[in-house]
């Protein structure tokens, strides 16, 4: 397959619709098309059954273009590479504008996994030729790309790989399940379940509660909250895939997590316990809760979502059996790594001040802050 190259056109005003094909006598009728959001719609069909073709991961699912858009108010494009009428690669990315740091173009934002789906190395090479032109035609600071498998190219100079995912294969039943678990885990759900939780299911006349624990838990830690809308817009894209497990103790909210249902994997992007109810071990007995769903309905593995090396989260989610899983991040340019060094020292110069702020406070402040870090 052969790439077609873009050039800019200067007197227009979209950002996206500044590209138009160059033709050269070298090159073969095979297209690389930059497609906005405005023409997703006529694409989505034929995208959905690609990239369910190649990788039916929930976080693979295109429905997240608009979730990102709406709930993060990012601007999403995607890359497609057609030979011979079909879709034989997609690169979804998000244009990502910061007052603070500036512009980025990320595949994807808040997602653990992106980056090129295609059908060779050689559509992957020339998918990520486009972005790269892309990148520096917008003059982002910088272009990231999410992936599970490693990918060659010349203009990627910059991996990091300090993150993994944690993954569990499920068994048939939950009782197979139990038995495969560590004995101390069992003990420790064992004494949640005598705390007589209440465990409520549902999507978004359970959301108040989900948020009231998510973000309280977020200043716990000194990080910048998502969304209230973030959260919104997952819960209508995915109707029927995507639910929220709330746990009460004496009808108070005390942990709840998000769950999103894919064909063969379960994956839980975003969950949280308060801290007076560790000694409760309400953490510990929601999971067994997440866990006991997926097995439920059948399928083959249970994503913790990602964690870096060694990290309390990489600890807790390993003790349920969790196997790693190697990320690897991509950057162009290659002094992105300075950047990238730049932003988390600010970020964790600015913990400790976040934890002492009011919980209402942060739920004002921590979104428009949140969506600039483009994670």
């Amino acid at each position: 397959m052969r790439c077609l190259l873009y050039k800019l056109q200067p007197d227009t005003l979209s950002l996206f619709s500044k590209f138009e094909i160059v033709t050269a006598e070298t090159l073969t009728t095979d297209t690389i098309t930059i497609v906005e959001h405005e023409d997703f719609s006529s694409r989505m069909r034929e995208w959905s059954t690609f990239v369910a073709a190649q990788n039916p991961h929930p976080s693979l699912d295109l429905r997240w273009m608009d979730v990102l858009r709406i709930g993060l108010k990012h601007r999403p494009i995607c890359l497609e590479a057609i030979s011979d009428g079909k879709t034989v690669g997609l690169l979804p990315l998000c244009f990502v504008e910061s007052w603070l740091f500036g512009r980025f173009l990320v595949g994807l934002p808040y997602l653990n996994r992106g980056g090129v789906i295609a059908t060779s190395p050689a559509v992957a090479t020339c998918l990520v030729d486009r972005a790269v032109e892309l990148a520096d035609k917008l003059r982002v600071k910088f272009l990231e790309l999410r992936h599970e498998q490693p990918v060659e190219h010349p203009a990627l100079g910059v991996t990091m790989t300090s993150k993994v995912h944690m993954q569990l294969d499920l068994p048939a039943s939950a009782e197979q399940l139990w038995s495969d678990l560590d004995a101390k885990v069992r003990n420790q759900i064992r004494k949640g379940q005598k705390q007589e939780f209440q465990v409520r299911w549902g999507t978004t006349k359970l959301l108040n509660d989900f948020y009231h624990v998510f973000s309280r838990n977020m200043r716990d830690l000194g990080t910048p909250v998502y969304s209230r809308k973030l959260f919104e817009a997952i819960l209508k894209q995915f109707d029927s895939e995507a639910e929220l497990c709330v746990i009460y103790k004496d009808n108070k909210p005390a942990a709840a997590a998000l769950l999103i249902h894919g064909s063969q994997c379960t994956e839980v992007p975003s969950a949280s316990a308060l801290r007076e109810y560790n000694s409760l071990n309400a953490n510990m007995f929601m999971y067994w809760q997440l866990l006991e769903r997926a097995v439920q309905r059948k399928q083959a593995m249970f994503d913790f979502g990602r964690s870096s090396i060694d990290s309390p989260t990489y600890r807790f989610k390993k003790q349920w059996g969790a196997k790693e899983v190697p990320l690897y991040w991509y950057y162009w340019p290659e002094s992105t790594h300075s950047t990238g060094q730049s932003v988390e020292a600010q970020r964790d110069a600015l913990v400790k001040y976040w934890q002492r702020l009011p919980v209402w406070s942060t739920r004002v402040l921590g979104p428009p802050i949140r969506r600039l870090f483009a994670q």
